[in-house]
């Protein structure tokens, strides 16, 4: 069974840093298009940023443009998200996703909380 594991969250104050990191065990995840999403206490989950499988082509929310960025490290076999500036409206459950045509599969979450 696949397995992503996200790590890195955590609680910071408005316009801290953190870096939400996302690994595989028996996956490649150089096969897949990966992106991370969010998800706010009452509102539905929402993508923040996808990255292709050589990572030479991202897209972001334009909530995080300017102030997230996605990465991969195929070699390790992990994909970051370096979340810079973060706002109060930034707080919710990170998740990472695999995906490829006609499979997918997600990670378990990381809290991020953004309040002084």
């Amino acid at each position: 069974q696949v397995q992503l594991v996200e790590s890195g969250g955590g609680l910071v104050q408005p316009g801290g840093s953190l870096r939400l990191s996302c690994a595989a065990s028996r996956y490649t995840l150089s096969l897949y298009v990966m992106s991370w999403y969010r998800q706010a206490p009452g509102k539905e989950r929402e993508l923040v940023a996808t990255i292709s499988l050589d990572g030479t082509s991202t897209n972001y929310a334009d909530s995080v443009k300017g102030r997230f960025t996605i990465s991969r490290d195929n070699a390790k076999n992990i994909i970051f998200l370096q979340m810079n500036a973060l706002k109060p409206e930034d707080t919710a459950v990170y998740y990472c996703k695999m995906w490829r045509p006609g499979y997918d599969a997600w990670g378990q979450g990381t809290q991020v909380t953004v309040s002084s």
